[in-house]
C-alpha cells in the first residue's frame, strides 16, 4: 500500500514538473486578439467579476482562454495578471465584428483552434498578431469605427407617408440624412448625448472623422440601410443619440436648427434610437502601426487577411439577429412611437417632466448603445 501511494505521489510530482516545465517552453507573450460576437442575450462586453447573474462576452471569452490552456486559472479569476484590455466597452445587446482586446497568454500550439473550440458559435476569435509589451488596446486605439443596421421606414416624414415595411427611402430622403449625418463631422461638444457631463465638460467634445448612410438594400421583404461612423471615441449612449436626433428631424419632429443648438449650451431633449443594430466594425491604430508597425519584430494591427471571415460572420451570426429580432420584437416601431412626446423645444425645466414620461418608453427595447469609456 505505501508503495502504491508512493507511485501515485511520484506521478502527481512528475506531471506537476512537466507542465511546469511545458510553461517554461511556453512563455508568456502579449498579444490582441481580433474578435467578432453577437451580443445579444448579454450584458456587454466588459466582465462583472463576482456578478455572474448577469453574463457577458468576456466571461465566455476568459473561460475558454483556461480552459484551453492559454492562461492560467487564477488569471481567469482576476484579469490584471494577464494585462487584459478590451478596445471598446460595447453595451447590452451590442455586437461587434472587429473588437480587439490585449493580453499576455501561452503561445501554445493551434491557439485560435483551441480558445474557439471553448467559445459559443456566436463569439470567434478571428485572429491574433504579436504586439510590443507595453501594448494596452483601449490606450492605443487612434479611432473606432461603429455601423448602425436601421429599417428605412424610420425615416418616413411621419404626416404622409407610409411608416410600416412597405416603405421604400427615396433619394431625396436619403440626401437630407447624409446632409444631418454630415454636420456632426468635426469637434463639437456632445453633452447633450450622454449622461452626466455638463457643458462646460471638457471629455464631452469629441471628433468626428466621417459619418454616413449608405444605399438601401432588402432583407426578408424590409428594406434596412446602414449608417456608418468613425470618430476617436465616443461616450455611452452618443451614437445612439446622434441617430436619434437625425430621425427626429427627418420625420418632421424637429426642427434642423436642434443641431447647432445641441452643441451649445443649453439642455435639449435628444432621443436616444434603440441598441439594436449598433455594431463595432473596426478599431484603428494608425500610430501605433506608424511606429512600430514596419519594425522588423511586429506586424502592423490591420487584417485584411481577415476580412473575409469577418464578413462571413456578420452574415451568419449579426445582421440574421438583428433583422429576426426587429421583425419580432419591434423595436425601432416602437421606439418611433415614443418621439411624440419629446418637446424638442423645451426649456431644461420641461425637459425633466418630459424624461419622467418617456424614461420607460424609451428603454422598451432593452439595449445600450456603446461606450469606450475613452476619459
Amino acid at each position: 500500500e505505501e508503495n502504491g501511494h508512493q507511485n501515485k505521489r511520484l506521478k502527481r510530482d512528475t506531471d506537476e514538473e512537466d507542465a511546469e516545465d511545458q510553461n517554461k517552453k511556453t512563455p508568456k507573450r502579449k498579444i490582441v486578439l481580433l474578435m467578432a460576437y453577437s451580443g445579444k442575450g448579454y450584458h456587454g462586453m466588459q466582465r462583472n467579476v463576482g456578478s455572474s447573474q448577469f453574463k457577458t462576452i468576456e466571461d465566455d471569452l476568459v473561460s475558454a482562454l483556461v480552459q484551453s490552456g492559454c492562461i492560467p486559472e487564477n488569471h481567469g479569476e482576476d484579469m490584471k495578471k494577464m494585462s487584459f484590455q478590451r478596445c471598446a466597452r460595447t453595451d447590452k445587446g451590442v455586437s461587434a465584428a472587429g473588437q480587439i482586446v490585449s493580453l499576455k497568454v501561452r503561445l501554445i500550439d493551434d491557439i485560435l483552434e483551441k480558445i474557439n473550440n471553448h467559445l459559443p458559435s456566436h463569439i470567434r476569435i478571428l485572429g491574433l498578431k504579436r504586439v510590443t509589451g507595453g501594448f494596452n488596446s483601449k490606450n492605443k486605439c487612434d479611432a473606432r469605427t461603429y455601423s448602425y443596421m436601421l429599417p428605412t421606414f424610420a425615416f418616413a416624414h411621419k404626416d404622409h407617408a407610409v411608416q410600416e415595411e412597405a416603405y421604400r427611402l427615396d433619394k431625396e430622403t436619403l440626401e437630407q440624412v447624409n446632409k444631418l449625418l454630415g454636420c456632426y463631422k468635426g469637434t463639437h461638444n456632445f453633452h447633450n448625448f450622454t449622461s452626466q457631463k455638463g457643458p462646460r465638460d471638457p471629455s464631452a467634445k469629441r471628433y468626428i472623422m466621417e459619418m454616413y448612410c449608405g444605399e438601401p438594400f432588402v432583407k426578408e421583404n424590409m428594406e434596412f440601410a446602414v449608417i456608418q461612423v468613425k470618430g476617436q471615441s465616443f461616450m455611452m449612449h452618443q451614437i445612439r443619440k446622434m441617430i436619434g436626433l437625425v430621425i427626429a428631424i427627418v420625420k418632421g419632429y424637429a426642427a434642423e436648427s436642434i443641431l447647432e443648438r445641441s452643441w451649445g449650451e443649453e439642455k435639449v431633449d435628444v432621443p436616444k434610437a434603440p441598441g439594436l443594430g449598433l455594431v463595432l466594425e473596426r478599431v484603428h491604430f494608425e500610430k501605433y502601426n506608424r511606429r512600430f508597425g514596419n519594425d522588423g519584430l511586429h506586424e502592423p494591427l490591420e487584417w485584411l487577411q481577415e476580412e473575409e471571415k469577418i464578413a462571413v460572420f456578420k452574415e451568419q451570426y449579426i445582421y440574421p439577429t438583428i433583422i429576426n429580432t426587429e421583425k419580432e420584437e419591434k423595436s425601432m416601431a416602437n421606439w418611433l412611437n415614443t418621439l411624440s412626446i419629446h418637446d424638442f423645444n423645451s426649456s431644461a425645466l420641461g425637459m425633466q417632466v418630459n424624461s419622467k414620461n418617456s424614461k420607460n418608453s424609451s428603454d422598451l427595447e432593452g439595449s445600450d448603445g456603446c461606450d469606450d469609456d475613452s476619459d
